[in-house]
């Protein structure tokens, strides 16, 4: 499967429903007609886009977007979602994480604390990642997705690794010159307030 193909899918997806759960099962269901070469692809290109956007950059506009409110698992499953935005958002936040800011999905939890999103619009798509999983049972009759990817060469990630500089993410100067646009609609605590910053990394 070609990385073209790949974005085929996961936009087609998008078009066929806005429910996420809706878009996983078309996924999972158009992904099991294919091959099971195809399925492993389609795990593997996963796994390498997620890789571009699996940096500190990244993690810290998760992090503003969300309040802080962005663990180890949060982030992971935050670059999944950012895949299923779509191909021409994903190379822009690629390129520059402060282009959420312009995201639609984005701008509408602007406004309202984390505790106030009904939890279809969490920037997170943990079930992405077992799309595959079960394309791959339904094609094989069996379990054995990452035992096929690891005979690639391959080891699919399950936790966040950025091999970028580290820098300090609750750094309000720093923020704020990273992330202007995010800034202007997710506005830092204010004076003597601080975030719980929930990252597993010291």
């Amino acid at each position: 499967m070609h990385v073209d193909e790949f974005w085929t899918l996961i936009e087609r997806s998008a078009a066929v429903a806005a429910d996420p759960d809706e878009r996983l099962a078309w996924l999972t269901d158009r992904l099991a007609e294919r091959p099971v070469g195809e399925v492993v692809d389609f795990a593997v290109r996963l796994d390498e886009l997620r890789g571009l956007v699996d940096t500190w950059r990244h993690w810290g506009a998760a992090l503003l977007i969300c309040g802080g409110l962005c663990s180890d698992d949060g982030f992971h499953y935050f670059q999944a979602w950012v895949v299923g935005l779509g191909r021409s958002v994903f190379e822009r936040v690629v390129d520059d994480p402060d282009a959420l800011a312009d995201v639609p999905q984005v701008r509408r939890l602007a406004g309202r604390g984390p505790r106030e999103w009904a939890e279809d619009e969490w920037p997170e798509w943990e079930c992405l990642d077992y799309v595959a999983d079960e394309a791959y049972e339904r094609v094989t009759g069996e379990e054995g997705l990452d035992e096929a990817v690891e005979a690639r060469g391959r080891e699919l990630s399950s936790s966040p690794d950025p091999t970028d500089e580290r820098w300090d993410l609750g750094d309000r100067v720093e923020l704020a010159r990273r992330y202007p646009r995010l800034v202007a609609i997710f506005p830092l605590p204010g004076r003597g307030r601080e975030w719980v910053w929930e990252t597993a990394r010291p």
